[in-house]
């Protein structure tokens, strides 16, 4: 397979942007994943990836409208319901956080995802007190 063939596929952009995320080059990574996006539109994981960069920079917004756009196509997107939970575990909006935990779990009872949700029940214990 030749690349200029790989480049017209979302997921070889997908890929690279998840290879950039590892390496901590942030705005790079969007910049792949937009383009994954423009190649499909729907392609739900390089929205719930680009969501995961965008957070690497801090641009919570933006960050939350691209999971927001991964679980409407997707709703049994369980990483983005994840990655929801994480972002707002981020921002401190707990009771937000253990919904999004909540809706990951139902769908998928990932060992990180109950202690996750574990880790924000005890937050909120902790404020509460």
């Amino acid at each position: 397979m030749n690349l200029d063939h790989n480049q017209n596929q979302p997921e070889f952009w997908d890929g690279h942007g998840c290879a950039l995320c590892e390496t901590e080059q942030f705005s790079e990574a969007v910049a792949a994943f937009d383009r994954a996006i423009a190649l499909d539109p729907s392609y739900c994981k390089a929205w719930n990836n680009r969501g995961n960069a965008l957070c690497g920079l801090k641009r919570y917004a933006e960050a939350l409208d691209s999971y927001d756009r991964a679980v409407a196509m997707q709703p049994d997107y369980h990483q983005a319901w994840f990655n929801r939970g994480l972002l707002f575990a981020e921002m401190q909006a707990y009771g937000n956080a253990l919904e999004n935990f909540e809706q990951a779990i139902a769908l998928s009872p990932d060992p990180r995802y109950l202690h996750a949700r574990e880790d924000i029940w005890l937050k909120r214990k902790l404020i509460s007190a």
